[in-house]
């Protein structure tokens, strides 16, 4: 699904669909576009997707669980130009600072209590008479 398909839907289904508010969604695109272009100064090759588009399919991905095979379908691209997109747009919006999440040492140094809930989803075997 085009980024130009999902423009004109109101906040709230925008939220459902893609998981993130629109303001989120429009600083993680003004980010990677800061990135892409410092990538095209670098002399990076030009992606057949937008910046937009290339965002939404990696949040289809996170969210949905979909393999990159589907998601290429989607987007009339190659299997491996949806993982280097995806890839490309987790590890940019990773290094950058307002999307940082903090390192070891500073959770353990601080105040804060933290309740981890773990859930075993594994699949396991059963026996059917």
């Amino acid at each position: 699904m085009k980024f130009e398909k999902v423009k004109g839907l109101n906040d709230e289904k925008f939220r459902r669909l893609s998981g993130t508010k629109r303001t989120t969604f429009d600083k993680m695109v003004s980010i990677l576009r800061e990135a892409d272009r410092m990538k095209k100064i670098k002399g990076g090759r030009k992606s057949k997707l937008r910046v937009e588009d290339m965002l939404l399919m990696t949040l289809e991905y996170l969210r949905e669980y979909r393999t990159y095979f589907h998601i290429s379908q989607s987007y009339n691209i190659s299997e491996s130009s949806a993982y280097k997109a995806v890839r490309w747009v987790e590890d940019t919006l990773i290094k950058h600072p307002d999307f940082a999440l903090p390192g070891r040492k500073a959770l353990l140094k601080s105040d804060m209590e933290y309740e981890v809930v773990l859930i075993d989803a594994t699949e396991t075997p059963i026996e059917r008479s």
